[in-house]
């Protein structure tokens, strides 16, 4: 039995739709600008060139229906509405066409970002995790396991704010669909069990403020909704 110098927290996990049992989540993947029109927005060329992928840690995941302190060191706290891949096998050096052997389910979920931070590591040059990386910054809905839902190519993908819409497309827009997001990350190193995978969010992205209700959804994986409260006590 292994001595630690201190207990050891409790694992990070997802809920699963229908059931007790939990997912138990390992890394967090994100991938950057993959819906043009994000892109647009956010001033960057479209184009269809590599993927590019940042990081979040395991226990920034919070179930649907957490609510969520405004986050300290930032002045314009934004949602972006994401497809959720789940990683259920390990694989290396996966090709495309046998990508989805290694999905385990799909879900729905909010890349909540510190935009006026990241804008600044952005424009220095250095990397975007003070913007992304930070306590509660992944609500997921309940996990879908793909034996249920299949594999989806297609779907709206939703948020609204206090009922009114912000974002809304379709999974179709993604510049790198499912497949090609999982065989490349497998080429840069081995996807694990318990891996999440954040795809990218359409246009409309904006900030929110505390009292705020944020609601979203891809069609056929259900919703997810969380409320925005002032800025309080961390998690433990």
């Amino acid at each position: 039995m292994t001595d630690f110098v201190f207990p050891p927290p409790a694992p990070a996990s997802l809920a699963i739709a229908g059931s007790d049992a939990r997912f138990p989540v390992r890394r967090i993947f994100c991938v950057g600008r993959n819906y043009a029109a994000h892109a647009r927005e956010m001033g960057k060329d479209p184009d269809r060139e590599p993927p590019f992928f940042f990081t979040k840690p395991a226990d920034a995941v919070a179930d649907s229906g957490t609510a969520i302190p405004y986050p300290p060191e930032t002045r314009d706290f934004h949602y972006e509405i994401e497809l959720i891949i789940a990683i259920g096998a390990d694989g290396a050096d996966v090709p495309v066409e046998k990508a989805r052997d290694l999905i385990w389910g799909y879900g729905v979920g909010i890349d909540l970002t510190r935009r006026d931070l990241q804008l600044q590591a952005r424009d220095k040059g250095r990397p975007w995790d003070w913007g992304k990386a930070f306590d509660l910054s992944a609500p997921i809905a309940p996990l879908h396991p793909v034996a249920q839902t299949g594999h989806l190519e297609s779907g709206r993908i939703w948020l609204a704010v206090n009922g009114n819409i912000r974002q809304d497309a379709d999974i179709t827009e993604l510049i790198w669909n499912v497949p090609e997001i999982v065989s490349t990350l497998s080429r840069s190193m081995v996807l694990r069990r318990g891996d999440i995978i954040m795809t990218g969010t359409p246009a409309g992205v904006g900030a929110i403020v505390p009292g705020d209700r944020v609601t979203g959804g891809v069609e056929g994986l259900g919703e997810i909704a969380i409320t925005i409260t002032e800025p309080g006590a961390r998690p433990a």
